[in-house]
């Protein structure tokens, strides 16, 4: 995922997305305490530009794979990119912060959220 001052977060969050499905990212202002979640009120609209958003203006190739943690992925974008981001997992039809979580794989959330999602599918078909 290649990060850079004249792409937007929709563009970002769009890519991340169509690798982990039941995964989106959310962009805030300021960094979040690891454990804890970001408040809505912070977070920033989808149609901004990174250039925007950040004082850090590093610009190259975010690499992600299933194999990392949550709190690397969301750690790495704010140490290189200062761009505070959290991941949420799909959870029935709501969307939930990892923040209890942090510790699973992008894969492990992505499964969960897979699996909820069809749980919740099957659960209203009836």
């Amino acid at each position: 995922m290649l990060i850079t001052d004249s792409k937007s977060l929709k563009d970002i969050k769009k890519e991340f997305n169509q690798k982990f499905p039941h995964l989106k990212l959310e962009f805030y202002e300021g960094k979040h305490v690891d454990g804890k979640p970001s408040h809505s009120m912070q977070q920033l609209d989808d149609n901004l530009l990174i250039g925007e958003v950040r004082k850090m203006h590093t610009e190259g190739e975010l690499s992600i794979d299933g194999h990392l943690k949550v709190s690397t992925l969301e750690n790495r974008i704010w140490d290189k990119y200062g761009l505070n981001v959290q991941v949420f997992r799909h959870s029935g039809n709501l969307w939930l912060q990892t923040t209890k979580t942090d510790h699973w794989t992008l894969t492990e959330q992505n499964g969960k959220g897979g699996r909820s999602e069809q749980s919740f599918q099957k659960m209203h078909e009836d």
